[in-house]
């Protein structure tokens, strides 16, 4: 046994064991369940300090003390959307030992912070370049922050509007696809034409990543204002419609090894260090390994040594609803409702700014939540009422029970509790059973549907929740497995004129993809799950191509070319694949916006249409109508050669004059950026940035591989893949991307790059043995006085 790094820790009852295997996973063994958390918490400070801490500081709002005005008006977007209800209510919402283990947690990170002010552990390089030093957390820094999640519909409801006053819900249907299909509803006072699409840049602002300019950097205070902007609305819909996940889990009557097995690969926009984090707790009351999020203590993915668990966002809840308000010209904290005035809460909040000073920021909000907009030419403001504001619903935390749930009843249960995001979970266990719950707080509006602003003046408010048992829930199907992808996928015989949960989801090719393979395969292994969360396979290729090949190729040399070019071909967007090269080059940057182009001449309606629902457009391809207008049929055809014409050229122009050396991975490709590495790469280290990497895929094949159409890079995609050997737990898989560590200057910050662009894993050791066997480099952590 190698001789451990023995580290000395005030706050610690006892020795914890930290093993870290080959790969960068730490696998954390304590004698008692407080030492675990606290080691926890010590080990994510050790492998991500950095990372945490700028969430930490993102978060609370306190970025404008370390790095100056320029942050001050995300801070203040920040502060509007953290929680501000009864501490003791928000803990009771979890289970019982909630404040507990969050509090063991952030003592555990600041010991790691002591260590550091010590000269006993190494500070982060990040902290030296900007001059700034790591804070210390208190627990309710854990919950309080809720705008790391992902939610639901705000955005969408203001460019519905913003399209909708310009053309019609049939088009902004190609925007984003009602499932069902509805009309939206438009409340009396509200005209669309007057819901400006600033309304927007708060609440984008609030869920935005830190990133670092010069210019922002040196902002004076007087020039705070101008960094209140995110990007344009193009970039931000195709980032907030593409975040999903993939799971299944599978009955062992239709195994190989006659055991189930569960697969889960969460889809966000990639980073490093990594969004997701690998680990392994054990301790007497339990024994978990799996991916969670570094700044929250537990794991959401993963299995517990009798069940295993994963999630996917989204299921289709619409959890949020902008608000517009009357207020008054002679007093602009007073907003109509209820046939009255009444008063905003009014907060001025100081914050520190990076020279030692403060300025103060103003806070204002509703009875329904943040006054994200005023527009005094109108007299109006508006703000947005969000699942966030309840207690129990800081995202993933109530996984801190979940994890430890034994039996589908127990998980089913603690789903209750799950509040946010709105998930699909899966679940499998040694004794055979697999399940599907929906878990999510999900608004009941009595009134109308969500999909639109509404007034604030009291006439459409939210009636509670459903209950948790009303959502739907299924264990050992028929079919033998289940499956999700985003899609819609409430039961047929769910009402939504009784139940509005929602009517946005994704597309359902990854689901529909996924589902053909589960179906087809009666001795799925893991090896073929594994294989199955790389299938590059586009349903959406399959589709066009074939609508293509009824084409008379005669009418227009591009058809007869591109049908030489697609002839054979099966389907996959292979990085080495010159079919999938002109495919994604002609469908997402020539087809989508040709086909805007025909339906309005408005550049502002196509901006906000883009990229377009996937499914709305390949059904309008399908079967034209009179949006294409008064013949369809000619006019889809007609559209079909020119935006080939075009494409093909600019494969020619990009990848060579002859098709056969075109590359799909030539074009398309992932870069893991350093958040400072526009200002700091070579100061950081030559490698702070870890690619670019080939990588196949698309946004329509199981393996998520968005891409902004500009240069084709690969914004989006697994942040972790996990397979599961529900029984036999030594045989799952398991990748991170682009690796466990956030420290540059760690082998393991980047080193399962390569494998996870490849569609390859690495093992999940779960045995005491094989963990022993695997392990690199231990540390034991040993009580001080």
């Amino acid at each position: 046994m190698m001789t451990p790094d023995a580290i000395v820790l005030s706050g610690l009852t006892d020795d914890v064991s930290i093993y870290i295997d080959q790969w960068g996973i730490s696998h954390i063994r304590a004698k008692n369940k407080r030492d675990l958390f606290f080691a926890q918490g010590y080990n994510a400070a050790r492998d991500r300090l950095w990372q945490i801490d700028l969430w930490r500081k993102r978060g609370l709002g306190l970025l404008a003390a370390d790095f100056g005005p320029g942050y001050l008006e995300q801070d203040r977007a920040a502060r509007l959307f953290l929680y501000r209800g009864d501490m003791q209510t928000e803990w009771d919402a979890y289970c019982e030992d909630a404040e507990e283990i969050a509090t063991t947690f952030v003592q555990g990170i600041n010991a790691y912070v002591d260590l550091i002010d010590r000269g006993d552990a190494e500070l982060p390089p990040e902290f030296s370049l900007f001059g700034t030093s790591p804070a210390r957390w208190k627990a309710e820094d854990v919950v309080r922050i809720r705008s790391h999640s992902l939610m639901r519909n705000a955005l969408s409801e203001v460019i519905r509007a913003n399209v909708m006053s310009r053309t019609d819900a049939g088009i902004d249907e190609l925007r984003q696809a009602l499932v069902p299909a509805k009309d939206p509803f438009v409340a009396d006072g509200i005209i669309l034409d007057e819901i400006p699409l600033e309304v927007t840049d708060t609440f984008k602002l609030a869920l935005a990543a830190v990133t670092f300019e010069e210019q922002r950097l040196s902002a004076q205070l007087d020039e705070a204002g101008l960094w209140r902007k995110v990007a344009g609305t193009g970039e931000v819909v195709r980032d907030a419609s593409a975040q999903g996940s993939n799971n299944w889990v599978i009955h062992g009557s239709r195994t190989e090894s006659g055991r189930p097995i569960l697969a889960n690969d969460p889809h966000r926009t990639h980073a490093v260090p990594s969004l997701r984090y690998l680990v392994h707790l054990t301790c007497p009351e339990f024994d978990v390994i799996g991916a969670g999020e570094p700044c929250l203590p537990g794991i959401c993915i993963g299995h517990n040594g009798n069940s295993a668990f994963g999630l996917t966002l989204f299921f289709g809840h619409d959890q949020e609803d902008v608000y517009v308000y009357e207020i008054s010209p002679e007093d602009r904290d007073l907003y109509r409702y209820g046939g009255n005035w009444e008063r905003m809460v009014v907060l001025q909040e100081h914050i520190a700014l990076r020279d030692g000073s403060s300025t103060a920021l103003t806070l204002r909000f509703t009875r329904h939540g943040p006054v994200v907009y005023e527009d005094a030419s109108l007299n109006r403001a508006y703000a947005i009422k969000s699942v966030w504001f309840d207690p129990g619903t800081a995202p993933y935390f109530a996984s801190i029970a979940s994890m430890r749930t034994k039996c589908f009843a127990d998980f089913r249960d603690m789903m209750a509790r799950w509040g946010v995001p709105a998930t699909n979970q899966v679940y499998a266990d040694k004794g055979g059973t697999i399940g599907w719950v929906v878990a999510g707080f999900s608004p009941v509006r009595p009134n109308w549907d969500g999909l639109l602003p509404v007034p604030g003046d009291g006439r459409y408010e939210w009636n509670g929740y459903f209950a948790a048992a009303e959502l739907p829930a299924v264990s050992n199907p028929e079919t033998g497995f289940l499956a999700t992808a985003n899609e819609p996928n409430l039961p047929a015989e769910w009402d939504q004129r009784e139940k509005q949960i929602g009517y946005e989801w994704l597309e359902r090719s990854r689901a529909d993809r996924i589902s053909e393979v589960l179906s087809g395969d009666s001795r799925h292994s893991i090896r073929s799950s594994g294989a199955l969360q790389a299938d590059s396979t586009s349903l959406a290729a399959r589709r066009l191509v074939r609508l293509l090949r009824m084409l008379d190729a005669s009418t227009a040399a591009s058809v007869a070319e591109a049908q030489a070019i697609f002839e054979g071909w099966n389907h996959r967007l292979d990085a080495d694949s010159a079919s999938a090269a002109l495919f994604e080059v002609w469908w997402s940057k020539h087809l989508r916006p040709g086909l805007f182009r025909l339906i309005t001449d408005n550049p502002s309606v196509r901006t906000l249409l883009l990229p377009g629902d996937p499914e709305a457009v390949l059904a309008l391809m399908e079967k034209p109508d009179h949006r294409l207008g008064t013949d369809p049929v000619a006019a889809r055809d007609a559209l079909l050669a020119s935006t080939l014409e075009t494409a093909l050229a600019e494969c020619r122009d990009m990848l060579g004059v002859v098709p056969s050396g075109w590359r799909w991975g030539t074009l398309h490709q992932a870069h893991f950026i350093h958040a400072t590495s526009n200002i700091y790469k070579e100061k950081l280290r030559p490698d702070g940035d870890v690619g670019p990497l080939e990588k196949g895929g698309s946004d329509s094949s199981p393996m998520n591989a968005s891409y902004r159409t500009s240069d084709f890079r690969v914004t989006l995609g697994a942040s972790v893949r996990v397979v599961v050997d529900v029984g036999a737990w030594d045989n799952s898989l398991c990748i991170n991307a682009p690796g466990q560590s956030g420290n540059p200057s760690s082998k393991h910050y980047g080193d399962l790059a390569e494998k996870w662009s490849r569609g390859e894993f690495v093992p999940l050791l779960y045995s005491q043995g094989r963990v022993d066997e695997a392990t690199e480099q231990r540390i034991v952590l040993t009580p001080g006085r």
